[in-house]
């Protein structure tokens, strides 16, 4: 048996959920994970959890507070040496054998100046790892997103990427990239093609996004308002991970921010989507433009769009469905091997 250290980044949920279904199918070895906000919440239910400051990003209005997401993250840059000395205290109980992060920013700092295995696992990481097409106007918002990853979060040994799109390894680093890893709550269910949309979307309170579900001529299922009622075409339910699921499942089609936990779950559902990454975060428009890309479906960055948009995605979506269709988007077993490899190899994979 193992005992792991599993950093964990704390704004969102896919993070955490990436990390308890690895947790899962490792419970024979022990866990001891650190995290924040999200994540913190999600993990502490299961496995021990230590709470600790660690590195986010503020959005508001469906885009990056980038003054708000500055000011977060200023005081624990000040305390990094405080942070990491609590880290060391950690490891000095905890004894772990090896230690694994998903975009936390702390623990391969502390792996690397010890000398403790450290591999990465996220999705974040094809920023820098891979190479991209991105149209020139979109550069240097690319080049400033792989300097912050490269600056604050590239110091574990090996590198799981996952993503279910499959750019070019640029080579420079020890690196695989893997499909996407799905909870077995989303493998449990089967897929099947009903009527309603399926609308995610965390800010409450942006009412040109619901003024766009409005205009769509099916039944609408909206989550991430937090809200129980019905307006028109729109049915709002509060979180549930069962109800949610059932509703992924079986919706026409999806329309949410570019998240890439999301997108992997509905792809693998063989749902089309219509995107709407946040404004002012590269890593969700690089999800969005090879969505775009390959077929998979469509995006916009301003909800005002309008029918036109909705006018040319319905129209385009039995094309979306034979393009999902052709896809590969549960990479769960090649993830796990990683893992494995990276245990039973001290520290080190095949």
């Amino acid at each position: 048996m193992a005992k792991i250290l599993y950093g964990v980044h704390g704004t969102n949920h896919g993070h955490a959920i990436r990390a308890l279904t690895i947790a899962r199918r490792f419970s024979h070895h022990e866990f001891l994970f650190v995290s924040q906000d999200a994540g913190a919440a999600i993990l502490k239910w299961e496995f021990p959890m230590v709470a600790l400051p660690g590195l986010e990003t503020v959005f508001r209005r469906h885009r990056v507070a980038i003054a708000a997401t500055i000011g977060a993250n200023l005081r624990p840059l000040i305390q990094a040496r405080n942070i990491r000395r609590q880290i060391l205290d950690l490891m000095d109980r905890f004894r772990p054998d090896l230690a694994i992060t998903d975009f936390e920013a702390f623990i391969p700092w502390v792996c690397r100046s010890v000398g403790l295995p450290c591999l990465s696992l996220d999705h974040q990481h094809v920023i820098t790892c891979c190479s991209h097409p991105v149209p020139v106007r979109r550069l240097p918002q690319y080049f400033l997103a792989r300097l912050l990853i490269q600056a604050l979060y590239n110091r574990a040994d090996e590198f799981g990427i996952i993503s279910f799109y499959r750019p070019p390894l640029r080579g420079h680093l020890p690196a695989r990239l893997l499909p996407p890893l799905l909870r077995d709550t989303v493998l449990a269910r089967r897929p099947r093609e009903g009527d309603h949309v399926l609308a995610y979307q965390r800010s409450r309170s942006l009412p040109e996004f619901l003024d766009f579900l409005r205009r769509i001529p099916r039944p609408v299922v909206v989550y991430g308002a937090h809200e129980d009622r019905r307006e028109g075409n729109l049915t709002f339910k509060p979180h549930s991970e069962e109800g949610f699921l059932d509703d992924l499942a079986s919706c026409s089609y999806v329309i949410a921010g570019g998240g890439h936990t999301l997108m992997s779950e509905a792809l693998f559902y063989g749902k089309p989507i219509l995107a709407f990454p946040f404004r002012g975060d590269f890593e969700q428009y690089l999800n969005a433009f090879y969505l775009a890309r390959l077929g998979y479906g469509a995006y916009a960055e301003d909800f005002r769009a309008g029918a036109g948009l909705l006018k040319s995605f319905e129209s385009g979506l039995e094309h979306y469905r034979r393009a999902v269709g052709q896809g590969s988007f549960c990479g769960n077993e090649a993830v796990f091997t990683l893992v494995e490899e990276f245990i039973g190899g001290g520290g080190q994979s095949a």
